[in-house]
């Protein structure tokens, strides 16, 4: 039977350091109020003309550099994105022009926070039928630009940046063991932004309204979060018979460090085996598994025969795990 193997990750950040002393001059926040509430000290913010199909390039060229195969042999191209260029053509066909590929199949993936997850679901279905043996994945977001920087409760929260993966079919006994994706669209109030789409097209009204940032009711988003995800944890290692003393790594969205630490309480699993770094980077939404996974293998955590889970929650709402045999 055919699996979806990862032989390269990639990231990329943009230059800019938006720290939380700078935004104690910006709103009424403290660096001490962010960190007790987020576990965020700093945040990476793009410059004027970078979009994310330029960040989603970047890390997919640095994929590419660690992979076996080049940019003529990808397949199917899928971006994981809220933040994507433009509302059509998708982000996907942008970094398909900027990296030469000319024969790949290409499309976007919105699941907000789950998206990259979502993403590697459809790529694994896509290999284990035999549709597709090479598939780039990334997940990339200018959060930037759909943050209210007056609206203290939000813009401490989040960051821009890339994370890439290629995905190769094999027949070996290691890549993507499983994977799930849920949603919940009854709750989709709690993390929104309304404005842009047919519901609310772009006016002066819209703009007045503020339409066009994202929204979130964080207290509730909390609670069902650590829920989900435990939830969502526990029943991913049972499905695949394994406990959670087998994993070497958890990889979770970072959105908020007490929710991780939370959810890691929840399931019995030591934060030494939880992978961090919410601290430099703050929530990059879709882009944020990535970037923690290819500085989770780069860091060397990763090694061959390793159970690694990445889990998220986010907008929509929207839930997924995979599980992988390194």
């Amino acid at each position: 039977m055919l699996r979806a193997k990862i032989i390269a990750t990639g990231s990329y950040v943009p230059k800019h350091v938006l720290t939380n002393f700078d935004l104690e001059k910006m709103v009424d926040t403290s660096d001490e109020w962010i960190r007790e509430r987020s576990g965020i000290r700093e945040r990476r913010i793009a410059d004027e003309k970078e979009a994310a199909s330029d960040l989603a390039c970047e890390a997919a060229k640095a994929a590419f550099k660690r992979a076996d195969i080049k940019p003529k042999d990808i397949e199917l191209i899928i971006v994981a994105t809220v933040t994507g260029d433009m509302p059509t053509p998708a982000t996907a066909c942008h970094l398909q022009h900027k990296l030469g590929i000319k024969k790949a199949a290409a499309f976007d993936v919105n699941a907000a926070c789950s998206g990259f997850l979502y993403g590697l679901s459809i790529a694994d279905s896509f290999i284990k039928s035999g549709a597709y043996k090479k598939i780039l994945i990334v997940g990339a977001e200018v959060l930037s630009r759909v943050t209210d920087w007056e609206d203290r409760t939000t813009c401490v929260l989040f960051g821009d940046g890339a994370g890439a993966v290629i995905l190769k079919a094999t027949d070996e006994d290691r890549g993507i063991v499983s994977t799930h994706i849920r949603s919940n669209g009854a709750l989709w109030e709690l993390l929104n932004m309304p404005g842009g789409g047919s519901r609310n097209p772009a006016s002066k009204e819209s703009l007045k309204k503020k339409m066009h940032y994202l929204r979130m009711k964080g207290n509730e988003t909390f609670k069902i979060a650590v829920r989900t995800l435990e939830n969502l944890v526990a029943r991913t290692l049972e499905e695949n018979k394994l406990k959670p003393s087998q994993l070497s790594l958890l990889i979770p969205h970072q959105a908020n460090l007490r929710i991780i630490q939370a959810t890691a309480e929840r399931l019995n699993i030591p934060m030494e085996k939880v992978f961090v770094n919410i601290d430099k980077y703050g929530n990059t939404s879709a882009a944020s598994i990535p970037i923690a996974l290819d500085e989770a293998v780069r860091q060397g955590r990763v090694r061959d025969g390793d159970y690694v889970l990445l889990e998220a929650f986010g907008g929509g709402l929207t839930w997924a795990s995979v599980l992988i045999k390194w």
